[in-house]
């Protein structure tokens, strides 16, 4: 439980130093890094993305790929994840977004590869950074709680 707890902490501060050195810029296209902490299984992931969009109106199509490292499994995770970006005057952007995804669990003995959804709410600064939240059904990790920054 220590783990979880500083590993949630030290996401959190990484979060407040993006933040304070954001700097302004004009959108969250482009490519990106991520990272953050999962739940069911409990790990610490990192992966990209790219922001490709507008499909329609706010809804950007915005692919990642994340690798979870811990819980004695590796996950890769292919996320082909869409956002519909809020209407806001400020420099913060709150987004909603939902995607399929396609989970590579490599553990001692074996390995699968599952199906899974993911639900995700976010908020992105003009300047690249941004925190997400996912919610995974199916074969999707359960939690996922994660910063990165856009190009």
């Amino acid at each position: 439980m220590k783990n979880h707890l500083r590993r949630i902490a030290v996401a959190g501060s990484l979060a407040v130093a993006a933040l304070l050195l954001s700097a302004p810029a004009q959108a969250q296209d482009g490519f990106g890094v991520r990272a953050g902490y999962s739940m069911d299984p409990d790990q610490f992931y990192f992966g990209g993305h790219v922001g490709v969009g507008p499909l329609v109106g706010r809804l950007w199509f915005r692919p990642n790929v994340e690798i979870g490292i811990g819980d004695d499994v590796t996950t890769i995770a292919l996320n082909a994840e869409v956002a519909w970006w809020f209407p806001t005057k400020g420099a913060w952007k709150p987004y909603l977004g939902a995607g399929p995804a396609l989970n590579i669990y490599d553990y001692d003995g074996g390995s699968d590869t599952e199906g899974g959804l993911n639900f995700l709410f976010g908020v992105a600064h003009t300047g690249g950074f941004f925190g997400e939240f996912k919610v995974g059904a199916f074969d999707s990790p359960e939690i996922k709680i994660g910063i990165g920054y856009t190009f």
